[in-house]
């Protein structure tokens, strides 16, 4: 069974990490060379993938789903039990993608992508939120 109480806490987690991002959220691009803004964006979007894989792998283990090779195959399992939709297997993929950008190539960080993300990408956290929520049920 599905430890419902961390899994909402997570998720609460989460949604703290996002209220962070769009208090930061620049005007525009124009607007995000600041570097103190960048970082702090950067850590943010790294710790709501974080979250994600988090209480992932507590449904993986709450449903008993098998032992994981990696992250990935954490998000695979979820998807074939029905927990996660292909559309949201495929966006975690990309969310994981990032972070590990992020976390292992911090150089070559390209701040117009996370800068795209921040604008445009959000909204798969918090659809990631609502199918956790729908599972939950």
């Amino acid at each position: 069974m599905v430890d419902q109480s961390r899994v909402l806490a997570k998720l609460d987690e989460l949604s703290g990490y996002l209220k962070e991002i769009k208090a930061l959220l620049p005007a525009g691009a124009k607007a995000y060379p600041n570097a103190a803004v960048k970082r702090a964006c950067e850590r943010l979007l790294q710790l709501c993938v974080e979250c994600t894989i988090d209480i992932s792998k507590k449904f993986l283990i709450g449903n008993k789903l098998g032992i994981p090779v990696d992250e990935i195959d954490v998000l695979e399992k979820l998807k074939q039990a029905g927990i996660l939709s292909s559309e949201m297997l495929s966006k975690l993929r990309k969310m994981r993608g990032l972070r590990n950008i992020l976390v292992h190539e911090y150089a070559d960080v390209d701040d117009q992508m996370v800068f795209d993300v921040i604008i445009n990408r959000l909204n798969d956290f918090e659809e990631f939120a609502m199918e956790v929520k729908k599972a939950l049920k």
